[in-house]
């Protein structure tokens, strides 16, 4: 029996995901949304513990024992907010996650408001998609507008029109013929009709 058995280096590398790539963005955003209530938690409580300090005087810090996670968002909620998730095409994954951070820090939530700011990322993330997928509709519909438009230009730019040869008649061509042509100033040139 060789020891190569018994070690893996010799197998084939497997595939690190199997996944799709909806899967993956709904995946990495609910971790983000997470890890940000977790962080939003603890802030609060270091917030609870600087204001029993102020108000007491004395610090009872390390007398106190936390539950590792308190505070949970609801089935239901968590449905909507994977849902939403789903929406988000994977391009746009690193700009919400960056636009979530940036709420975040700029507000300091408490736990309860951290799903309803990502909720609000989310929608508006999902408004920009819309509109873009709207705007690249638009401008394949005047895409093809223009070339057929063109088309029609280069054929209208086949025909030939010659201004002095006409084989309609009309009022002012015989009004002009009765009169008699009137002198040019020295600088024009004069152009006759010579049918």
């Amino acid at each position: 029996m060789s020891l190569a058995s018994w070690f893996r280096w010799n197998e084939p590398p497997s595939r690190i995901s199997q996944r799709s790539p909806t899967e993956m963005v709904v995946e990495t955003l609910m971790m983000e949304l997470n890890w940000q209530t977790k962080q939003a938690e603890k802030q609060q409580r270091e917030r609870e513990n600087e204001y029993r300090k102020i108000k007491t005087g004395v610090d009872y810090g390390w007398l106190v024992s936390y539950p590792k996670q308190s505070y949970d968002i609801s089935p239901g909620e968590r449905l909507q907010l994977e849902d939403m998730c789903t929406k988000i095409h994977p391009s746009y994954c690193g700009p919400v996650i960056l636009r979530f951070r940036q709420l975040i820090a700029e507000y300091e939530p408490e736990v309860q408001e951290v799903s309803r700011i990502f909720r609000s990322v989310l929608q508006e993330a999902a408004e920009k998609i819309k509109e873009e997928e709207e705007a690249k509709k638009l401008a394949r519909q005047w895409n093809t507008k223009n070339k057929t438009s063109l088309s029609l230009t280069t054929f209208k730019s086949r025909s030939r029109i010659s201004p002095f040869i006409s084989d309609i008649k009309t009022i002012s061509e015989d009004v002009e013929r009765g009169s008699q042509p009137t002198r040019r100033v020295w600088s024009m040139p004069e152009f006759r009709n010579a049918k």
